[in-house]
């Protein structure tokens, strides 16, 4: 986070956090809800200026509950995720991923497929989906662990089963379920709202 973001929440340390102002959609864009209605799943108004989101990019950031957040100063602003945390891409440069935010993916843990056929990985910065413009150059990436193309097991793999891939520098086990059940086997909440405990 940025040092004067991180200033203002020592110096106000009891601002409360606020809920439903914005969210993050399968492409990683933040859109903001100025009727602070992104629990009704509002689409909400996209933000452009590249200094905003880059602010916020680099303040963002999730709670031991699994609640992403844009630090925005000292008051937390709890984002509603569409698709998960992390939005990930293919690197302009290389055979890698990076998140929405810009950050570089240097592990992958775990593998996601979605019964509508989104894909997701769990990584060293927390849980990302494929973006759908980059899903099949990353279908094409993945191989079974022998180097063979692994696209055609996947498709064939039945809810609850696994798979191990390779792929980005990472061996992991890919598991089949069902997209309502993502938020919970990836450890994040998609709808945050108030305190958990």
């Amino acid at each position: 986070m940025d040092p004067q973001v991180l200033d203002a929440v020592a110096r106000w340390p009891n601002v409360p956090a606020v809920y439903g102002w914005l969210s993050l959609d399968g492409r990683g864009r933040f859109r903001l809800h100025p009727q602070g209605d992104a629990g009704a799943h509002t689409a909400g108004e996209s933000i452009s200026n590249t200094q905003i989101l880059g602010f916020m990019a680099r303040n963002y950031a999730h709670d031991d509950a699994g609640r992403w957040y844009f630090q925005n100063g000292p008051q937390r602003v709890y984002v509603r995720v569409d698709g998960a945390p992390l939005i990930l891409r293919g690197a302009d440069e290389g055979h890698a991923l990076v998140a929405h935010t810009g950050a570089a993916i240097a592990r992958i843990d775990a593998w996601w497929l979605d019964d509508a056929g989104a894909l997701y990985a769990t990584t060293d910065i927390g849980p990302g989906m494929i973006e759908d413009r980059d899903l099949p150059a990353v279908f094409d990436a993945l191989t079974l662990p022998d180097g063979s193309p692994a696209l055609e097991r996947i498709a064939a793999l039945p809810p609850g089963q696994q798979l191990d891939i390779a792929a980005f520098g990472s061996t992991a086990t890919l598991t089949a379920v069902a997209r309502r059940d993502i938020p919970q086997a990836m450890g994040f909440v998609a709808m945050p709202a108030g305190d958990p405990a």
